[in-house]
């Protein structure tokens, strides 16, 4: 006789669903595991053993036989050691076995029996609720699992309390949701003095998630910026919130099942490597590109991350997904962020201070400057300098806006776009807009039209860096509450898009 339970194997954040068949019969006593499985999942039968050991449960002498299917899917991770349980409980009549078979169970045993938490509850519940079945895993994982309101989520302390739950001696009332966690924040855009022209490309960038480049000397206030950006932010939508979740439960970020409405912030630091930021290494877990989706991405000092990695964001940039391919393993991430990159005019920092310029300038700066490629540079919306901010002003009272100010009028900026493409609609934002939506929505008027007509001959735009200044225009707009794209709209984005300015 055969017995069955269900669990998943995790590739990227899609949960495949496996079977996982329990075989007790007649020869030699033995425990083996089949299916492809990985280290840690062959090492479960230990864990097992010794876990039904705690609970006076007695293996028979007998062959037992576990086997993974599909075969042919590699099992990685320890969540495989309670559906073994489970099915070997109920191969041994412990448990029934329509209980084994209509539920989907991931968690990590203990030697003691009691279960440990696993990453990966969110798209595992999912899953479940995919196929009909109720999922089974430890009180820990369950407050997270439960914002799946179409599954039943059970989550139990040890694997004592799943015998006493399925045989009816203690049944184990279903896992609630864990919080909503509240964004604390301290920070305030009005603490930034001075710096308007930024403010006002902080401002573009949030309402049309378009990506931002600042360079300025040491102290203008760059990472103060963009650390004011989450601030004024509109929070994530539910569909955003849960599409967030599931990459941070696989990489086992979510903190005791709360889910966030605020967007992720990410900080990478410049000696991050290529695995760190777009994802890798061991069972290909996400890079910080994908654990900012739908968030920021702040990468300061962008000049002194390696080229490799720089030159690896070219792609997620444009398609907003990842694609991490090794010899075992084919993985897509969801990775739409807003990159925020700052840097420093040289390596100095001081090349337009004559006081305190090194002697190579303006040779340094070329240099320094030079090791982004012009791609990926195409690919940056907004390019603003960030100038030292004199002593004098910094004793000046607060008087900008507040970021309570400025997000709202980025949350009606947000909705308008929402009302544009709808709420169901894959593209949600302006930097997203592509073909037609594009032609539809973002063609200026004839005065504009005129306008960037001269300037894409003028200065040589590209046909990415021409789109790219239609989007912002649109953004520009919305801020605005006008319909139609305006020669004025397009002034204003063309001047964050050219590198000088003044030159207009």
């Amino acid at each position: 006789m055969v017995t069955r339970a269900y669990t998943v194997a995790f590739e990227g954040v899609e949960a495949h669903q496996v079977e996982v068949q329990c075989a007790v019969t007649p020869g030699l006593p033995a425990f083996s595991i089949v299916g492809l499985p990985d280290k840690a999942v062959s090492e479960a039968r230990d864990r097992v053993r010794s876990a039904l050991a705690t609970m006076a449960i007695a293996l028979p002498s007998k062959r037992i036989t576990i086997n993974l299917s599909p075969a042919d899917l590699p099992k990685e991770g320890s969540h495989f050691d309670l559906p073994i349980a489970v099915a070997l409980l109920a191969a041994i009549g412990i448990i029934p076995e329509d209980a084994s078979e209509s539920t989907v169970s991931l968690g990590e045993l203990s030697l003691d029996g009691s279960l440990v938490g696993v990453t990966g509850a969110l798209p595992a519940a999912m899953s479940a609720a995919e196929t009909e079945r109720n999922l089974l895993c430890p009180a820990a994982s369950g407050p997270e699992a439960a914002w799946v309101a179409d599954t039943q989520v059970i989550g139990a302390a040890s694997l004592a309390d799943v015998v006493r739950h399925y045989t009816g001696q203690s049944p184990l009332a279903p896992s609630e949701p864990g919080e909503v966690l509240a964004p604390v924040s301290a920070l305030d855009l009005r603490d930034v003095k001075g710096q308007e022209r930024a403010k006002r490309a902080l401002e573009i960038a949030a309402a049309g998630r378009h990506h931002l480049f600042m360079v300025g000397p040491p102290g203008s206030g760059k990472s103060m910026l963009a650390a004011r950006l989450p601030t004024i932010l509109p929070p994530l939508t539910p569909a955003e919130a849960l599409e967030t979740s599931m990459i941070h439960s696989i990489a086992g970020l979510l903190d005791q099942g709360g889910i966030s409405r605020s967007r992720p912030f990410r900080e990478p630091h410049h000696t991050a490597s290529m695995p760190a930021i777009v994802g890798g290494g061991r069972r290909a877990k996400p890079g910080e590109i994908s654990l900012a989706h739908n968030g920021v991405l702040f990468m300061d000092e962008l000049p002194e991350f390696s080229r490799p990695v720089l030159e690896t964001l070219r792609q997620p940039i444009e398609t907003g997904q990842v694609m991490i391919a090794r010899a075992n393993a084919h993985v897509t991430y969801p990775c739409k962020f807003m990159l925020i990159a700052a840097a420093n005019p040289c390596r100095c920092g001081h090349m337009f201070d004559a006081a305190q310029a090194c002697a190579r300038v303006p040779d340094c700066g070329n240099d320094y400057l030079g090791r982004l490629s012009g791609p990926l540079l195409d690919r940056l919306d907004l390019r603003i300098e960030v100038p030292p901010v004199a002593y004098q002003d910094l004793d000046l009272p607060n008087d900008g806006e507040t970021s309570s100010t400025v997000a709202a009028r980025v949350a009606q900026a947000r909705q308008r776009q929402h009302a544009r493409f709808g709420k169901d609609a894959e593209t949600r934002a302006n930097a997203d807009m592509q073909g037609e939506l594009l032609q539809t929505y973002a063609m200026p008027d004839d005065e504009g039209r005129t306008l960037l007509t001269k300037v894409a001959e003028r200065f040589g735009l590209s046909a990415r860096g021409y789109h790219r200044v239609l989007r912002v225009a649109r953004t520009i707009a919305d801020l605005e509450g006008c319909d139609m794209v305006h020669r004025s709209h397009l002034a204003e984005a063309v001047s964050f898009r050219l590198s000088s300015p003044h030159e207009l």
